[in-house]
């Protein structure tokens, strides 16, 4: 095969926004092409390619990890929930990212438009994946693997002639003024191509390959980046009371964010308590939100403090002889939850609703819808599912992902400073980006 280096179009990172950008170019660019056995080889260097095929397509696609898209396999707990099934108007408020509010939802929404969720659930379905929406939403496919949307992807590529090598580390992107020369670790000589596309991802899961790499590149090429950190991450609470509840959870718990005695943010979810902390859709969608050292103010049941005030009232009333825990038993919370309430109320375990001081009932009203916690830290990259930050927005056009400083560069998924809420927000948003930029690239190559 010949040492062939000059590409239409290099994709930097195989994760599903750069696989699939690779896929609809090649769509577009040329008729599918079905590669033979004997197209499939491996490069004296050890790397995964399509070799003929590759070079027809004029596409190329460089993985730093083994395998591609290694993160995609552990989404949604290696189910891929990859999409909500919800309407896209609604997708817009599931988005964090950008200097000014609902900066990543403007930003998003000539992508999300443009692919939306029910188009991708058509591109996989004509390609043999079923899918079923489950609880709150979230779609997966019917086998609830995220193999098979690999495996979908993987099989699109090798079709469409795409050149994936695996391995393989890009260490800098130049331009000048034949284009685009892409410095991978290893090789004497650099690839070279009229457009570049870097969809590296964050900087969450590094063990699966999102290093942060792209950051770098993009900083490289002038662009700005928004201090990347950790998204969809649990909370670690200082002093946690709550250790001994670790693995209970509630549906339609409020949250309420404090800083500096300001409410900066309020909402509702499901909550997990855990051995060191909050987890759960409620916390995990907060975390962008939450700083070390701020106050959290949960409420456990889905109502508010007054409503429960009178309940507890109504229910101490009625049983007066009854004990104060398993009065509490009756509202709502467990039998752990309820002595534990007590016990943090400093009210001893033999206590009747008789006997019952106002000032223990104003004490568990606290707990039960107005507990506060107080923030010692965040979940790691290691821990957590996205990253918050990323290449600045505003240097990127949103209706091309083309890059308003360096013609020629796109951008697409993680990379970005945009982080989507649990529920197949994040992987929606890899797609329709990836699409996009496919689409932008394919109309500045002239040839």
């Amino acid at each position: 095969m010949p040492n062939l280096r000059n590409y239409k179009a290099i994709i930097i990172g195989a994760g599903p926004a750069g696989l699939f950008a690779a896929i609809r170019l090649a769509q577009a660019r040329r008729p599918p092409h079905i590669p033979s056995p004997a197209e499939s080889l491996r490069s004296d260097e050890g790397q995964s390619i399509q070799a003929t095929a590759g070079v027809e397509s004029g596409i190329l696609v460089l993985e730093r990890k083994e395998k591609p898209a290694r993160k995609l396999l552990i989404s949604g707990s290696g189910q891929c929930n990859l999409t909500h099934s919800g309407p896209i108007p609604d997708f817009l408020a599931h988005y964090g990212g950008g200097e000014k509010a609902r900066s990543a939802a403007r930003f998003l929404k000539p992508a999300l438009y443009g692919f939306d969720n029910r188009a991708l659930l058509d591109w996989f379905g004509t390609r043999g994946i079923g899918f079923e929406t489950g609880e709150n939403g979230k779609v997966f496919p019917i086998d609830r693997r995220a193999s098979s949307i690999l495996k979908t992807l993987q099989d699109e590529a090798r079709r469409t002639a795409v050149h994936i090598e695996t391995k393989s580390r890009v260490s800098a992107v130049s331009l000048g003024p034949g284009g685009f020369s892409v410095h991978v670790e290893g090789r004497k000589s650099p690839y070279r191509a009229a457009r570049v596309l870097i969809a590296t991802g964050g900087a969450s899961y590094p063990r699966t390959g999102s290093s942060g790499d792209g950051y770098a590149l993009a900083a490289s090429l002038g662009h700005r980046v928004v201090p990347p950190r950790p998204a969809l991450a649990p909370v670690f609470i200082r002093d946690f009371a709550l250790k001994s509840l670790a693995g209970l959870s509630f549906r339609d718990a409020g949250l309420a964010v404090l800083r500096d005695g300001k409410r900066i943010l309020t909402k509702r979810g499901d909550l997990l308590i855990t051995q060191e902390g909050l987890s759960g859709p409620l916390i995990l969608d907060s975390s962008r939100h939450i700083e070390p050292n701020d106050t959290l103010e949960l409420a456990f049941l889905p109502e508010n403090p007054d409503a429960f005030r009178n309940r507890l009232d109504a229910e101490l009333q009625a049983k007066p002889r009854r004990l104060v825990r398993l009065c509490l038993s009756e509202l709502g919370l467990t039998k752990n939850m309820a002595e534990l309430f007590c016990e943090l109320a400093n009210i001893p375990r033999e206590t009747t609703a008789a006997t019952l001081a106002r000032a223990g009932r104003e004490a568990l009203c606290r707990l039960a819808c107005a507990q506060q916690f107080q923030v010692s830290s965040l979940g790691s990259f290691d821990m957590a599912m996205v990253t918050a930050g990323g290449v600045d927005l505003a240097q990127i056009n949103p209706g091309t992902m083309e890059s308003r400083l360096v013609p020629g560069l796109f951008f697409a998924g993680e990379v970005l400073d945009m982080d989507g809420d649990t529920g197949g927000y994040n992987l929606q948003a890899a797609f329709s980006t990836g699409a996009l930029a496919a689409s932008g690239m394919d109309q500045s190559i002239l040839y």
